[in-house]
C-alpha cells in the first residue's frame, strides 16, 4: 500500500530512526493531507516516522510558523488483511484558506471527503482501526498506522496485504547490490505472483535447516538433486528450496541446522506445485552466524 501526501512543516521534526528522514512533533496527532491545505488523507500520531520527498514554499494567506510551508512525506509496509477495508474513490476539492495560527485545513478527527463515486477501487484500503505496519509477513514491526488511512495495494499473500510507501534516504546509508541483483524481494511476493520473478537474481538471508534429496513432491528439482531446505527470506518463518549444483556440494555439506547463511540465487519457480514454496537455484553462499 502508499501512503503519500504533505504535512505542515511546522509539525514535524528530525528523527535519529534508520531510512527515515523526519518524525511527527505536534501531539497528540496532525493531519496528512493529498496537497498543500487539500483533502484530509489521514491523522498521524505524534512519533511517526516519515521520508521527505519535497517541500513547498509558504502558502498564500500565510498562517502558522515557518511561513506556512508544507513538506512532501512518504512511507511503505505490511499490513494484515484484516486490519483493512476497501474505500471508494474520492474526488478531492479544495478545503478553504488555514486559519492563522493554525494548521491549514480540517483539524484532528475531522475529514469528511468532500464527494465519492460510490465505485470500489480493490487497489485502495484503509485500516479499520490503529494497527502495525510490518517489515514482512509476521516480521518485526515498523511502526503504527491510524485508522482511515488511505493506503494502495501491492500484492496479497494468505492473511497478509503487501502495502507501498515510497520515500528517499540518505545515499550513505545504502549498500549497493551487485548489477542484476534483487534485494528485498520477499518469498511472499514470489508465491503471489510465481511468473514475474523466474530467472531472476536474488540475494537472501536464511536460515539453513537441512540438507535433502528431491523426491516426487518436488517435481521443480530433478530427481535426486540435493537441495537446501531453509526458513525465510528472514524474518519471514515459510520455507524455500535451494537447488545445490554438485559443484558447490561441498560448501553446504559441513552447514550446522539454523545456521543463518547469505544466498545468492536464481528463481527456478515463485511457487511449488504441491507445496507452495519457492524453488531457487543457489549460485554462491556466505555463512553469516552460527548457532
Amino acid at each position: 500500500m502508499t501512503l503519500d501526501g504533505w504535512i505542515f512543516l511546522a509539525s514535524v521534526g528530525p528523527t535519529a530512526r534508520p531510512g527515515f528522514d523526519l518524525a511527527v512533533t505536534r501531539a497528540p496527532e496532525e493531519n496528512l493531507r493529498a496537497s498543500p491545505g487539500g483533502a484530509l488523507l489521514a491523522k498521524l500520531p505524534q512519533g511517526f516516522a516519515l521520508s521527505r520527498i519535497g517541500e513547498e514554499g509558504p502558502a498564500e494567506g500565510g498562517g502558522g510558523g515557518e511561513g506556512g510551508r508544507w513538506v512532501h512525506v512518504q512511507r511503505a509496509g505490511w499490513m494484515p488483511r484484516g486490519s483493512l477495508e476497501p474505500v471508494a474513490e474520492v474526488a478531492a476539492a479544495p478545503s478553504p484558506g488555514p486559519r492563522p495560527g493554525a494548521t491549514p485545513g480540517h483539524g484532528p478527527g475531522v475529514g469528511t471527503p468532500d464527494s465519492s463515486s460510490g465505485a470500489v477501487d480493490s487497489s485502495r484500503a484503509q485500516p479499520v482501526r490503529r494497527t502495525t505496519l510490518y517489515r514482512a509477513p509476521d516480521g518485526p514491526p515498523a511502526g503504527m498506522i491510524a485508522p482511515t488511512t488511505p493506503m494502495r495495494v501491492l500484492s496479497r499473500s494468505g492473511d497478509w496485504t503487501r502495502v507501498q510507501f515510497e520515500g528517499w534516504v540518505k545515499t550513505a546509508d545504502l549498500a549497493a547490490a551487485p548489477a542484476g541483483v534483487l534485494v528485498g524481494v520477499s518469498a511472499a511476493e514470489l508465491r503471489t505472483d510465481p511468473q514475474r520473478y523466474v530467472g531472476q537474481t536474488v540475494r537472501w538471508t536464511v536460515q539453513f535447516i537441512a540438507l535433502e534429496k528431491a523426491d516426487e513432491l518436488r517435481p521443480e528439482i530433478p530427481a535426486g538433486g540435493s537441495y537446501l531446505l531453509v526458513r525465510g527470506p528472514l524474518p519471514e518463518r515459510g520455507f524455500a528450496y535451494v537447488l545445490v549444483p554438485d559443484g558447490k556440494r561441498s560448501q553446504v555439506e559441513g552447514l550446522t541446522p539454523l545456521t543463518v547463511i547469505q544466498v545468492t540465487a536464481r528463481v527456478r519457480a515463485g511457487r511449488s506445485r504441491y507445496l507452495g514454496n519457492p524453488v531457487v537455484d543457489l549460485l554462491s553462499l556466505e555463512v553469516e552466524s552460527q548457532p
